[in-house]
């Protein structure tokens, strides 16, 4: 007997009744995840939450969401498991209230928990990776991420910014020192990172913790009185983070030394708006790119969401944090895709509890699917993790503040351990864009022609080389390395006028800028000079060099040091002073000594046949002016006065003459090593207030607009005189007012820019200089027409350049290491020349003369003194080669008085002389008789 069919009702309440049942084994049809986070993480639970409903497909407003959690097999059809959380809010700070909220998960309700997502303080991971362990329970958490390398059953979604912030200090910004403000226990493990990193490359670095919101000040103000500290990074939370910033605008310290790395990510969602009217430079990092499809979506249907329902929803822009939890629920419900596909069995066979420390059976193996999930287009990137948990092949966008609008620009982007720049894009083989014409005018260094031979030797053929190779000169290689940063090719072409860009009288622009506006050129490369007046019709760059207004003069030849250059130390007053001060002390000691009877001494002489006894002083007054010379020139002198009034005298002498030496020593090798230059005008003051010294300008140039619109007296006089002279002293040309200093012999003055100046001063022939310094201050830059789309990329190529010295080094090259006439005056300085004898010829002649006169007063004195003799011995005078003193003695005077003597009377018995005495006079009475009969 056949068996009886079952009716279709029936069977349809068989299935029914079997698809209730509950699941024995296989895969869950409810996968709960346990969410622990601190009270206060509102906005990071709604992300987890809204990336559990967009994966359910539960709201509307995720269903454009949903298939970035969902494989395509899966989208059309019935979703085979669901996601639910089982959250909490506790203190994570107390291990305790942490480990009471993780057991509470377990069990509830009679249904476990496959994982643990959550967020703990920095202090109590050690006690969540032990439970977590011992349990085998996984924990995907956003806190501070691990860096042990210790398997254990934690996974950090949240990636290590350090190595980032450390390469971009290093390989973007150079530094070799900063200060690292932290404050918790997250930026003292950050800190012991960067320590690391700094003492491998010697890169000086100084920790400072903030203490706490309410020493924020005085933080920051010994951060501000330490001249050292301008390079600050700034790893706290967000809201020391918002309090340490408004400090910094209330205390000014966000001028252009300063420069501030911001670590916290959450910095795109702060308030800029006090950051916006500063000058320093401040850096940020992010880990949401907003250039990624997914990210874009994902922003967008947050910011469509109800804050009610989902607190801290609503915005244009999400944290950081939960970034990372919406990127928790894609890195889960991943990892239970994949375990659903492999066909593993997950059935709660054993629920784990706290109590008896009894692991769950299906923990290893959610671990090792969860470590094996790879994300390419998460929310904060690509997701990926290694063996302990880590994330990694991460990309971190590197963020700088951009003024004055406050918005932050992406310039580079961090990746694993590259900096790439985003800002600096590469040079493409193939441009479709064509060739870039660049105006240009002949002004060197800027702009020159290569000599024939350079032609010849560099086998260059102008007409058939489209980047016009017979040009050289500073803008050439400036322009070389912005079109390799940028991206393009050119064409270099002189300005048809020879003029740089002014209005004309009728009202149209002339030279360079006309040419920009009439779209004839995309770029003027070229000293052109940035004012208001450019600025309105033509775009510039960044100024790639900056200068003034300068003057012009020819240099004035040195003076040579005169013959008598030795007295220049002492002013001629003081040389007549010191004159009359010697005769004057020298008549003063000889009355003196005349005066004081101490001055007076006995001197025995003898004559004939009787001895005469007579008073001397020794101080007449040829004597006392001999003894002041030679106090004065410090070689003493064989007499001194006895007396203490004139010792007084000598004293007074001695200290004078000893001040006077001293401070004619101390000047002297300046006045005799100096050749000083005698510059006639030194300022624009000297200009305007003189009429010897012609002056002009380039007509048509910035330098001219410059006076017409100055306002100071000084400007305005000048432009009076430049404007109302005949003849006009006004030129065509650079070159024509340099050539037209060099012929004036002194008596013109040429006013143009600085850079031109100081390199006209470095070529032949060397006659002119640079008087006094800029009157103002400006830059050059690179023009563009209106509305250019290459000015961005253009500027950012010139600031490169500038901050790693290129241009600096292009300055160098062209005016000094190709200058012709050495180095100039000021760097010689403090160099000492030696003595040429032009120096010190004015002694040698005083030495000779003084010589020459001794000869002749020798001669004069030995004929007067023959005359006299002669005229005594009644015997014609004639030279004798024997005689006393070179004289010859008369019988009636052998022994001649030399000093002022007076003859006196000793009394009676008193001995005339003693027996010494009286030896000697014999004996040179018997050699006067000897000597008496060799006359001649």
């Amino acid at each position: 007997m056949a068996p009886e069919r079952l009716t279709p009702r029936p069977r349809f309440l068989l299935i029914l009744l079997i698809a209730t049942l509950p699941a024995v084994g296989g895969f869950p049809e409810k996968v709960i995840i346990g969410v622990i986070v601190p009270k206060g993480s509102e906005e990071e639970m709604s992300a987890f939450r809204y990336g559990l409903d967009c994966f359910n497909g539960e709201k509307t407003t995720g269903m454009n969401i949903r298939r970035i959690f969902v494989p395509d097999q899966y989208r059309s059809s019935r979703q085979p498991f669901r996601m639910q959380d089982k959250s909490t809010f506790v203190d994570t700070s107390d291990s305790f209230q942490l480990v009471k909220g993780v057991c509470s998960r377990f069990g509830q309700g009679g249904d476990g928990v496959y994982a643990i997502f959550g967020m703990n303080n920095f202090g109590s991971m050690s006690t969540m990776q032990s439970y977590c362990s011992s349990l085998q329970v996984p924990y995907i958490t956003t806190s501070y991420p691990s860096i042990s390398n210790t398997t254990s059953f934690v996974l950090s979604i949240r990636p290590n910014i350090v190595p980032a912030v450390y390469d971009v200090i290093r390989k973007r910004y150079k530094w070799r020192m900063f200060t690292y403000l932290y404050d918790d226990a997250e930026g003292l493990a950050s800190l012991q990172q960067m320590l690391n990193y700094a003492r491998a490359e010697k890169i000086k670095m100084k920790a400072r913790k903030l203490g706490g919101v309410n020493n924020t000040v005085s933080t920051l103000i010994d951060i501000n009185n330490s001249t050292a500290e301008r390079n600050i990074i700034i790893d706290l939370d967000r809201p020391s983070t918002e309090a340490v910033l408004n400090m910094i605008t209330l205390l000014q310290m966000l001028t252009s030394p300063w420069h501030y790395v911001i670590m916290n990510p959450d910095f795109s969602i702060m308030d800029r708006s006090v950051l916006s009217y500063g000058q320093a430079n401040i850096t940020s990092f992010q880990l949401i790119d907003q250039t990624n499809d997914t990210a874009r979506d994902v922003l967008a249907s947050w910011k469509d969401l109800d804050p009610n329902t989902y607190p801290g929803a609503g915005k244009a822009m999400m944290g950081y944090k939960a970034a990372l939890a919406f990127d928790a629920v894609r890195v889960i419900s991943n990892a239970f895709w994949k375990m659903k596909e492999s066909g593993k069995d997950i059935s709660l066979k054993s629920s784990p509890t706290c109590d008896s420390l009894r692991p769950s059976n299906y923990g290893d193996q959610i671990r090792k699917f969860l470590s094996k999930v790879n994300i390419r287009s998460g929310l904060t990137g690509n997701i990926q993790f290694d063996d302990f948990g880590r994330r990694i092949n991460y990309a971190i966008q590197v963020m700088e503040l951009r003024r004055p609008r406050g918005y932050l620009t992406k310039v580079a982007e961090w990746r694993k351990i590259t900096l790439s720049d985003i800002d600096r894009p590469p040079v493409k083989e193939n441009r479709s864009e064509g060739l870039v014409r660049v105006t240009s005018i002949l002004e060197a260094p800027f702009l020159m022609v290569k000599s024939a031979e350079d032609l010849e030797k560099e086998k260059c053929d102008p007409e058939k080389n489209a980047n016009n190779c017979k040009y050289e000169g500073y803008c050439v290689d400036m322009l070389k390395k912005v079109a390799t940063l940028v991206g393009f090719n050119y064409t270099i072409r002189e300005v048809a006028d020879g003029k740089y860009g002014a209005v004309d009288g009728n009202g149209t622009w002339n030279g360079m800028v006309g040419e920009l506006i009439s779209r004839k050129a995309d770029l003027a490369v070229a000293p052109l000079t940035i004012n208001m007046a450019r600025e309105e019709v033509i775009e510039f760059s960044k100024p790639y060099m900056s200068v003034g207004i300068s003057i012009m003069i020819k240099k004035p030849q040195k003076s040579k040091p005169g013959v008598f250059s030795f007295l220049d130390p002492l002013a001629y007053e003081i040389w007549m002073c010191i004159l009359f001060a010697y005769i004057g002390v020298s008549v003063v000691l000889f009355l003196v000594s005349r005066f004081s009877p101490y001055e007076w001494h006995t001197a025995d002489s003898a004559g004939g046949a009787s001895i005469e006894e007579e008073q001397i002083n020794d101080f007449g007054i040829w004597n006392s002016l001999w003894f002041s010379l030679g106090a004065f020139m410090q070689q003493g002198c064989d007499i001194s006065p006895r007396s203490v009034s004139g010792r007084m005298v000598g004293g007074a002498w001695w200290f004078f003459t000893l001040i006077i030496i001293s401070s004619y020593t101390a000047n002297l090798a300046a006045f005799l090593t100096v050749e000083r230059m005698v510059t006639p005008i030194e300022s624009a003051d000297d200009l305007a207030k003189q009429t010897e010294i012609a002056y002009g300008t380039v007509t048509s140039g910035s330098t001219e607009a410059f006076f017409k619109s100055a306002t100071i007296p000084v400007y305005m006089k000048m432009w009076t005189y430049m404007s109302n002279a005949n003849p006009s002293p006004m030129v065509s040309s650079n070159g024509d007012g340099i050539a037209k200093v060099r012929s004036s012999k002194g008596k013109y003055a040429f006013l143009l820019e600085s850079a031109q100046n100081e390199y006209i001063e470095q070529r032949k022939p060397c006659d002119t200089m640079k008087a006094g310094s800029n009157l103002d201050s400006k830059g050059y830059g690179i023009g563009m027409p209106k509305n250019s789309s290459r000015r961005q990329a253009i500027t950012l190529a010139v600031l490169e350049l500038r901050e790693e010295g290129v241009l600096q080094s292009l300055e160098t090259k062209w005016w000094y290491d190709k200058g012709e006439c050495g180095p100039s005056e000021s760097s010689n300085k403090g160099e000492t020349n030696a003595l040429s004898l032009s120096n010190v010829a004015g002694v040698f002649y005083i030495l000779v003369g003084g010589l020459g006169l001794a000869m002749m007063a020798a001669l004069l004195e030995f004929c007067y003194k023959s005359k006299v003799e002669a005229k005594k011995t009644k015997v014609k005078a004639r030279m004798s080669i024997k005689g006393e003193n070179g004289r010859v003695p008369s019988p009636t005077d052998p022994f001649p008085k030399s000093m002022s003597s007076v003859p006196i009377t000793r009394p009676s018995g008193m001995p005339m002389v003693n027996t010494m005495d009286t030896m000697d006079t014999l004996e040179s009475f018997e050699l006067y008789k000897t000597n008496s009969q060799t006359q001649v």
